[in-house]
């Protein structure tokens, strides 16, 4: 079984100095993450309020609230081919919409999409099943609503990190609580985290040394917040985490994930599952490259971006 071919194989140099050359910058962006504040409440405070100063809010945004949920949306001229609906990141504790306004926005105008980005509720004030519940509640309204609203009632869904895991799990919740699967023409999931249990790669225990943005300390401090009480086993339960859920019957996905990140494993094991369940799914394995890949600018994440924009555009057909 080859993750990548040998086209790709051939630029993993440039990779690798993509990430030598600009992981300390990133790392300023990000802060220090070495010596966290022993208070829970304050060291979520901090890490939330170092996310907000890499927002870049777009002007074309509208806010606006759906299904009493508040939501980032971009609407195209016209009548919208599909609705993309989106998840950002944050451990399922930090982060806002704002943070994807970029590239939403450039879906909207590249594939005349409306992009509807959920506020969704954040742990530990809100811990699971918050965030999912109103994911599943802004998916109900579009599915009845979307084709008066933007023109279309056909739903794509993706997300990165744990934008990605949400996605997954209202996809999930789309089928088996709304009936309504069929709506769904696609899942984009961008190096997610599917198995809150803790898979090997969360632990520290990767095919790759390489530096990354996550580590073992502050993922399993997501997994207190967000699942708080529950030991690993619990926390496998597929209604919380997707890779051990029943995936027959399910839209086609692409998933993405590089060999650095700490969330490797939930990616392989997410994408295999979904295959075996007679699933269509395109793998993408960017070697070298960590969490949040899209950062370092090099031949590899280029490639990524092209295979987005294709598998998006076969979706959209």
């Amino acid at each position: 079984m080859r993750l990548w071919s040998d086209e790709i194989d051939a630029l993993r140099a440039e990779a690798r100095d993509a990430v030598t050359q600009n992981f300390a910058a990133l790392a300023d962006v990000i802060g220090d993450r070495s010596n966290p504040p022993a208070d829970r409440d304050e060291r979520v405070k901090q890490a939330r309020a170092q996310m907000a100063k890499v927002y870049a809010p777009s002007p074309d945004a509208i806010e606006r609230e759906i299904a009493d949920v508040p939501c980032r949306v971009f609407v195209p001229e016209g009548r919208a081919s599909a609705v993309y609906l989106h998840f950002h990141g944050g451990g399922m504790i930090l982060g806002a919409p704002e943070m994807s306004d970029i590239g939403n926005a450039d879906f909207c105008r590249r594939f005349g999409v409306a992009v509807v980005s959920v506020d969704y509720r954040l742990a530990p004030e809100h811990p699971w099943p918050a965030g999912p519940d109103d994911g599943v509640a802004v998916a109900e309204w579009l599915l009845t609503k979307g084709a008066d609203e933007f023109g279309s009632d056909r739903v794509i869904i993706g997300g990165e990190s744990a934008g990605g895991y949400m996605a997954a799990a209202v996809t999930l919740r789309i089928r088996d609580e709304l009936g309504a699967i069929d709506h769904v023409d696609g899942v984009n999931l961008v190096f997610g985290v599917y198995d809150w249990g803790r898979s090997p790669s969360q632990r520290g225990i990767r095919p790759h040394a390489g530096p990354d943005i996550l580590d073992p300390d502050g993922i399993a401090f997501f997994g207190e917040l967000y699942l708080p009480g529950r030991t690993d086993d619990e926390r496998r339960d597929p209604a919380v985490s997707p890779a051990f859920a029943d995936l027959r019957n399910l839209p086609p996905a692409l998933m993405s994930v590089g060999t650095c990140d700490h969330l490797l494993d939930d990616t392989l094991m997410l994408a295999s599952r979904w295959a075996a369940a007679g699933n269509e799914v395109e793998l993408f394995v960017a070697p070298d490259l960590p969490h949040g890949f899209m950062a370092f600018p090099c031949e590899i994440t280029r490639r990524w971006g092209e295979t987005t924009y294709r598998w998006l555009g076969e979706r959209l057909k």
